[in-house]
């Protein structure tokens, strides 16, 4: 799951649907390897300071800070926002182009788009003055959303969302919310998320965190500079869509500047890879409830929208129709059938829009 969604997403949502047969931003693709924090250079990008952020497994981040940008206007009653945390290896920055004023009505809507731990901007192994590089402690999906509870509450005096939105790893930090806090959502809407990774997943994401473990320019995430990881990125490029679109939309010809193109990708830091991969393969919000889907699901209260996309090889839409399956009449499936797999919400984005819009308006 190279940053889960097309780090080219910016096109994502943008004034045309990428159909299938034409030439879509290459989705999580982001960046690699930012050896210094960074520098919020546009007035949009935001910062919650936490000081210190407790973990799951008894550890904490230290100078803890958790990026955001917000669009629209609070109402009075501080009851009309949306929070849409980022995907694997990306940044709010490319959401600001595809979420606020297209996939959710600013005009209706507080939009709160949220850096996961772990991202580059937000607190990371590449920004941390006191634990860098791999010293960073392990986290999970369900810290993302803690530190993100506390960005909402204590910087924001946010205590109730309308809607939990996001896509790929997104969209399990949307199940998260709902299973963990049940009264503080209204809805959520995972798009290619999912409450639990299947083998097949695993085996995925496993390849891809030894491939980048057992890759030499690695140095135990003790590398210089932005070293070139091909074979991650490979492994990740191969995932992301399908064989018949990979082979509709790059030519025998062209692939050696295509896949050129990709295996130069140096701009997401290898150890907040590394961190965001393993929180990723802990993603299971069964494991507190039994392992039970049923369970699991029970414990939201919020309505939800699943989307998924039925040829999705790095993200089995499998667990996401059990879940909606568990919830009942409180949840829904949008099915995107067409052969983008993992960047069906970028080829449908049309669809896509149309039933979020109309989710959000019940």
């Amino acid at each position: 799951m190279r940053p889960f969604f097309p780090i080219a997403a910016l096109s994502l949502f943008g004034t045309a649907a990428c159909a299938p047969a034409t030439k879509c931003a290459p989705p999580e693709a982001a960046s690699h390897v930012r050896t210094t924090p960074p520098v919020a250079v546009d007035p949009e990008q935001k910062f919650a300071e936490l000081e210190a952020c407790p973990l799951e497994s008894g550890q904490k981040i230290e100078g803890c800070r958790v990026g955001y940008r917000t669009f629209g206007t609070l109402d009075a009653t501080r009851s009309n926002v949306v929070l849409f945390p980022t995907w694997f290896s990306g940044t709010t920055r490319p959401l600001v182009d595809i979420v606020p004023g297209k996939l959710v009505d600013t005009k209706r809507f507080f939009v709160v788009l949220v850096d996961a731990l772990g991202d580059g901007v937000s607190t990371s192994p590449s920004n941390s003055r006191t634990q860098p590089r791999l010293s960073f402690p392990r986290f999970t999906i369900r810290d993302m959303v803690e530190s993100q509870r506390r960005m909402l509450t204590e910087v924001l005096g946010v205590t109730h969302l309308r809607a939990v939105m996001g896509i790929s790893m997104g969209g399990m930090q949307a199940i998260e919310w709902g299973v963990t806090h049940p009264d503080f959502v209204d809805r959520i809407v995972p798009i290619v998320g999912t409450p639990q990774l299947t083998s097949n997943d695993l085996l995925l994401w496993t390849t891809e965190l030894h491939a980048l473990q057992d890759d030499a320019a690695f140095k135990g995430g003790n590398y210089d500079g932005r070293p070139l990881i091909r074979a991650v990125l490979d492994l990740h490029a191969l995932a992301l869509t399908t064989p018949a679109y990979r082979a509709g939309e790059t030519s025998r010809d062209a692939f050696p500047t295509w896949v050129g193109e990709r295996e130069a990708d140096t701009s997401f830091d290898w150890n907040d890879w590394h961190r965001q991969l393993e929180a990723m393969l802990a993603h299971d919000v069964t494991r507190a409830y039994g392992g039970s889907l049923d369970a699991s699901a029970k414990r939201v209260k919020a309505k939800a929208m699943f989307v998924v996309a039925e040829h999705d090889h790095m993200v089995s839409p499998i667990p996401a129709r059990a879940f909606a399956r568990a919830m009942g009449e409180r949840a829904t499936v949008v099915t995107l059938d067409g052969p983008c797999g993992h960047l069906a919400p970028s080829c449908e984005a049309a669809k896509l829009a149309s039933s979020v819009t109309a989710f959000l308006a019940e």
